[in-house]
């Protein structure tokens, strides 16, 4: 039997509309389904749902909207089913794009602010430190629990938006101290710190992370250096990829881990398991699928470029041009985009032969044509998805390889780095 506080029994009783009382049902059914009695109140959502998938989540979007349902909570959007100003640019059917649209308009009807971003983090809507949030999204999930330290379970698809208009939880899993504990202790062993201070490592190290730890907690030890945001990203959201992982912790750096014994709340791990070089090459040889030169398209963005990158990938463009034969892609959300735009970076990355989608990305919307059979990244959850769910190969480098290889018009990877 679910405890039930004064307002989720008035939401029950239809006092706040047909469409809060819709969502407090399936809250309360998903808190049995958990194994809890109780609910708790969240400050924050991120609604993965706003993603078109099929006529089922769009009846679902607009069933609530049609009810009058509201989220009580600020609730940012994740990326959409389409880009809703260059789709047409693209092999987008569309049917497609129309149904995906009116699925962006049933999420706005809602109240949700439209950051259409799988980055939320890096936006204004930032949680902080210990906030109840409740987000969907892999990567953002691992992001907000790990390197900020809000609280938030796994939200899948439709759960997330029935927590923004309740603004009530299952109180299980993440939201709670006793289930942040470390669970596997993964030390760095002869990691050089060149390497570390590489943006190549951190996509490489989370797909290897993600691939041990499956749905633990891992606390890794033995950095040299603080990794950059973006770093963090890319190892959070490559993590989640290759695992479940939704949270993880790095001793000396991430903020529930000051040391090893507060990552693991003061126990033993479960188990112990060494990340060598040699495990770190394995790793980064599975998340390439293809072999030889050929290239077709460089796909950058996932998550999306923050303004950091946009200026370093610029400077890595100045001047330059792609090979006609190679399409160069950046995935963004329109805010991102639109400082891009201001500081030249979208300019430098047009000049160079450069394309720009805002709002989506390549995994969410149909839009590359058939002729994108090998695609090249510097993401390893592009890398892990692209040949199930795009049926593409893939080859993974750094962003300079990726710039290299696009000016080259074949494949050319720096393997200096990973040969020590």
């Amino acid at each position: 039997m679910i405890r039930l506080s004064k307002y989720d029994k008035s939401v029950l009783n239809g006092e706040h509309g047909p469409g809060a009382l819709t969502a407090m049902k399936i809250i309360t059914r998903m808190a049995e389904v958990y194994g809890t009695d109780r609910l708790m109140d969240i400050d924050a959502a991120h609604i993965d749902s706003s993603l078109y998938m099929g006529d089922a989540t769009l009846e679902f979007a607009e069933h609530l909207a049609s009810q009058g349902a509201q989220v009580v909570v600020p609730s940012t959007l994740n990326v959409s089913g389409v880009d809703e100003h260059g789709w047409q640019a693209w092999s987008v059917p569309p049917d497609w794009a129309d149904n995906a649209r009116r699925q962006m308009v049933a999420y706005v009807a809602m109240g949700c602010v439209q950051t259409w971003t799988c980055a939320p983090y890096q936006t204004e809507h930032r949680p902080h430190f210990g906030q109840q949030i409740a987000w969907g999204e892999s990567n953002a999930i691992a992001f907000a629990n790990s390197v900020i330290g809000a609280r938030t379970e796994r939200y899948p698809d439709l759960l997330d938006i029935c927590a923004a208009i309740t603004g009530r939880v299952p109180a299980v899993g993440y939201h709670l101290e006793e289930n942040r504990r470390g669970q596997i202790h993964m030390p760095l062993e002869g990691t050089h710190r060149k390497l570390q201070e590489n943006d190549g490592l951190y996509p490489v190290l989370g797909h290897l992370v993600g691939k041990v730890a499956q749905d633990k907690v891992p606390v890794l030890t033995g950095f040299d250096v603080s990794p950059t945001e973006d770093q963090l990203k890319a190892f959070g959201a490559a993590a989640a990829s290759s695992g479940t992982v939704g949270l993880f912790h790095i001793v000396g750096i991430t903020p529930e881990a000051p040391t090893i014994p507060a990552a693991f709340h003061g126990r033993e791990p479960e188990r112990v398991v060494e990340i060598t070089m040699e495990s770190l090459r394995a790793a980064r040889a599975e998340l390439s699928t293809a072999e030889g030169e050929k290239l077709d398209m460089v796909a950058l963005g996932c998550p999306h470029f923050s303004q950091p990158e946009f200026e370093h990938l610029a400077g890595l463009l100045e001047g330059k041009e792609k090979a006609s034969q190679v399409e160069f892609l950046v995935t963004s959300n329109r805010a991102m985009t639109m400082l891009a735009e201001k500081t030249g970076s979208l300019e430098t990355l047009k000049k160079f032969g450069g394309r720009i989608t805002r709002d989506t990305c390549i995994l969410t919307t149909p839009m590359l044509p058939d002729e994108i059979r090998i695609i090249m990244t510097n993401s390893a959850k592009y890398a892990y998805y692209a040949p199930g769910m795009l049926n593409t190969q893939v080859v993974f480098g750094t962003l300079e390889d990726c710039v290299r290889s696009a000016i080259d018009g074949r494949v050319n990877r720096d393997e200096g780095l990973w040969k020590t």
